[in-house]
C-alpha cells in the first residue's frame, strides 16, 4: 500500500464533518461536549501515551477569538532566537526544537504541525501520520472494536501533532486551540508552563454560546493550577467571568498592556498591522514567563533585548495582515471571520491605502482602483460585509471605499476545482453550485454602495483574473489596491493561485 504524503492527505479527509453534520449540531444549539475529554484521552490511550506524558515537553497553552494563532507564532518565533542558548542560571538545558501546533492551515495541511517555524516536510507528515493511523487501527482490533472507527479531523491532528512532538525530541511547543478551551480537544494538557487568552469576541456560536460571557468561560477552560494565566485587555463582561474562573482554579491571571516599545513603534513587527500590537505584548509576556522558568534570568524585555526585538521582527504568519506586489497589484490579504475581525482587517486596510496616499498626488488619487474579494460561507456574511464598508468609509472618510467588489466561493480552480490539502466538505454544495451566499453578498453590497462595480464568480482563479486584467487595463495609473478577507479558505486559496504558475 501507497504511503505517500498525498495518501495521508486523502485518509484525512475522510475524517471530516459533512455538512449535514456540522448544521445539525449548529442548529441544535446544543452545548459543546462534556465528554470531549474523557474521548480525546481515550483516543490518546489508543496511539500509546498517557495525557502527563506529555508534559515533558514544556507545552504553552493559548484560547482567544481573534489574535491566537498570531500570538502563537510571534512566541514561537521569539523562543526560536533561544535555541542553543544555556541557560545562564546555571541550571536547566538549552532548548532544541520548538514546536507549533495552529489551525486553520491555508494552503497545505502540514502547516498546522510546525517545528522551529518550519511546517513538517511531506515525508515526515505522511511517516507521523500513518504511525498515529496505525497505532489506532491496532489499538481497536486488540480490544475487538471496529478499526475503520477514528477520531474526528481535528482531533486526529491533535493527536498526530502530540505523538509527532514527542517522536522529534520537542523540547517546548505553542499549542493553539481549536474552539473554546475547556471542552476543545488540546485541552488534555495538564500542566502546561503557562497560558495565554487573547482577545474575546462572540464566535461559533452554536458550540460556545451566545453571550461573551458563555464564550469567556470555555476560554478559560485552559486555565491550570500552577500555571500563570496572560490575557489582554477584555470587555469588562468577559473580564469578570476570567478572574472568576482564575479564582476557582487557584490560577495567577496578569492583564498585559501594550509595550511602550511596540506602542512608540521603535520595534518593527512582522506583521504589520497595529492591532498586532496587542498581541505581540502578549506574546512578550508568555515568552519571558517561558524563557524565566527554562532557566534564563537575563531577559530583557524593558527594553526589549535583540532577541526578542528579532523574533517579533522576523515572525511570517501567511494570510494575516499579509501584503504581496504584483505587476501593478498590491494585495492585502487577510481573514476576517466574525464583526470584530473584520473591524480590524478594515482598520488595517485603510493603514495601507493611508500609507500608498502619502506616495502619490491628489490628482492622482482619484483614480486608484481599490478591489474587494469576499467570501464568507457559513457565518453571517451580510452583516460582515457590512461592517467592513462601515469601518473602511469611516476610517478613509469615503462613502465609497471600493470601485470594484468580486463575492466567489471558496473554489481554488476554474478547471480542477481544490487541491487535496484544501477540501472542505463541511459547507452546502447546493448553495456554492448556486452562488446563492455571493449573489446575497452582492445585492447588499449594491444596496450600501451602488456606485461600486460588482461581479459574482465561481471561483478564486476567477476573481484573481479579473484583479489582473484590471491592472493590465490601468497601466501607467498606479498599483490596484486589492483587499482579499472573509474566510481563511478563501485567503488559503487565493495564496494558491497567487503562487501558482499561470
Amino acid at each position: 500500500m501507497s504511503r505517500t504524503y498525498a495518501d495521508a492527505v486523502a485518509s484525512l479527509n475522510t475524517l471530516q464533518s459533512n455538512f449535514a453534520v456540522v448544521d445539525a449540531i449548529r442548529k441544535s444549539g446544543r452545548s459543546m461536549n462534556k465528554l470531549a475529554i474523557p474521548e480525546m484521552v481515550e483516543w490518546v490511550q489508543k496511539i500509546g501515551y498517557q495525557p502527563d506524558d506529555f508534559n515533558r515537553m514544556d507545552l504553552i497553552h493559548i484560547a482567544g477569538t481573534k489574535g491566537k494563532g498570531s500570538t502563537s507564532a510571534f512566541i514561537s518565533s521569539v523562543l526560536s532566537q533561544y535555541i542553543g542558548k544555556h541557560p545562564d542560571s546555571g541550571t536547566g538545558s538549552p532548548l532544541q526544537k520548538i514546536g507549533l501546533y495552529t489551525s486553520p492551515h491555508l494552503r497545505f495541511v502540514r502547516e498546522r504541525i510546525q517545528i522551529n517555524n518550519k511546517p513538517l516536510t511531506e515525508e515526515k507528515f505522511a511517516q507521523y501520520f500513518f504511525e498515529t493511523w496505525d497505532r489506532l487501527e491496532a489499538s481497536a482490533v486488540q480490544k475487538g472494536q471496529d478499526p475503520a472507527v477514528k477520531p474526528v479531523y481535528f482531533r486526529f491532528l491533535t493527536l498526530m501533532a502530540f505523538h509527532t512532538y514527542m517522536k522529534e525530541g520537542v523540547d517546548g511547543a505553542v499549542i493553539e486551540c481549536g474552539i473554546g478551551g475547556e471542552y476543545d480537544s488540546t485541552n488534555i494538557i495538564t500542566k502546561p508552563v503557562v497560558t495565554g487568552i487573547t482577545n474575546l469576541a462572540i464566535d461559533h456560536i452554536g458550540v460556545l454560546g451566545s453571550t461573551i460571557e458563555e464564550i469567556a468561560w470555555h476560554k478559560a477552560g485552559i486555565m491550570k493550577e500552577g500555571a500563570k494565566c496572560f490575557t489582554v485587555a477584555q470587555r469588562e463582561a468577559a473580564r469578570k467571568v476570567l478572574e472568576e474562573r482564575a479564582r476557582e482554579k487557584g490560577v495567577d491571571l496578569e492583564v498585559v498592556p501594550i509595550h511602550p516599545e511596540l506602542q512608540s513603534d521603535s520595534v518593527p513587527l512582522g506583521l504589520s498591522a497595529s492591532f498586532q500590537k496587542i498581541n505581540a505584548s502578549l506574546a512578550i509576556a508568555i515568552s519571558h514567563d517561558f524563557l524565566t522558568q527554562r532557566g534564563f534570568t537575563d531577559i530583557g524585555t524593558t527594553p526589549l533585548n535583540e532577541s526578542f526585538k528579532q523574533g517579533l521582527k522576523d515572525v511570517r504568519w501567511g494570510g494575516r495582515c499579509e501584503t504581496r506586489h504584483e505587476n501593478g497589484i498590491k494585495w492585502c490579504i487577510d481573514g476576517g471571520h466574525t464583526l470584530e475581525s473584520i473591524e480590524l482587517v478594515g482598520k488595517w486596510f485603510a493603514e495601507q491605502v493611508s500609507n500608498q496616499q502619502n506616495t502619490i498626488t491628489a490628482n492622482r488619487r482619484s483614480e486608484r482602483k481599490r478591489v474587494l474579494i469576499f467570501n464568507q460561507q457559513t457565518r453571517d456574511a451580510n452583516a460582515l460585509a457590512r461592517a467592513l464598508h462601515a469601518t473602511l468609509a469611516a476610517a478613509l472618510g469615503d462613502e465609497k471605499p471600493f470601485t470594484h467588489a468580486i463575492f466567489c466561493t471558496n473554489t481554488t480552480f476554474k478547471d480542477t476545482g481544490f487541491r487535496p490539502d484544501l477540501v472542505s466538505v463541511n459547507t452546502n454544495a447546493k448553495e456554492i453550485e448556486e452562488l446563492s451566499v455571493q449573489k446575497g453578498l452582492a445585492r447588499a453590497w449594491e444596496e450600501i454602495d451602488s456606485g461600486t462595480d460588482v461581479k459574482v464568480v465561481g471561483t478564486i482563479q476567477e476573481a484573481v483574473e479579473i484583479v489582473r486584467e484590471m491592472a493590465k487595463d490601468g497601466e501607467g495609473e498606479g498599483e490596484v489596491m486589492a483587499l482579499v478577507t472573509g474566510s481563511l479558505h478563501l485567503v488559503g486559496g487565493l495564496l494558491e493561485v497567487l503562487e501558482s504558475k499561470p
